[in-house]
């Protein structure tokens, strides 16, 4: 009797880990999707603050030129994180 108690009670626990696990793969899962689709995300926005640099849209020397200039920066960094964790 004492057997079967404890038979049945790892069948449960062993469940009830396994649903906990698989759960817990499928965050991790849509979390890694998340992460690659921010990253694209980042790495278009870069591409584009470089493109719109590079035909000299915006000065330097008024206000919406330092913003740009603080964006693009910011732009860059990202993107350079991005890439140093999709090598690593």
């Amino acid at each position: 009797m004492l057997v079967e108690i404890l038979l049945g009670t790892a069948v449960i626990t062993n469940i009830v880990s396994l649903y906990i696990v698989r759960n817990l793969l499928n965050k991790t899962e849509r979390l890694e999707d998340w992460i690659a689709d921010y990253t694209e995300k980042i790495h278009k926005a870069y591409s584009e603050m470089q493109l719109l640099d590079d035909r000299g849209v915006f000065e330097a020397d008024d206000e919406v030129g330092d913003v740009f200039s603080r964006l693009k920066d910011v732009t860059q960094q990202l993107s350079q994180e991005g890439v140093e964790e999709d090598a690593s």
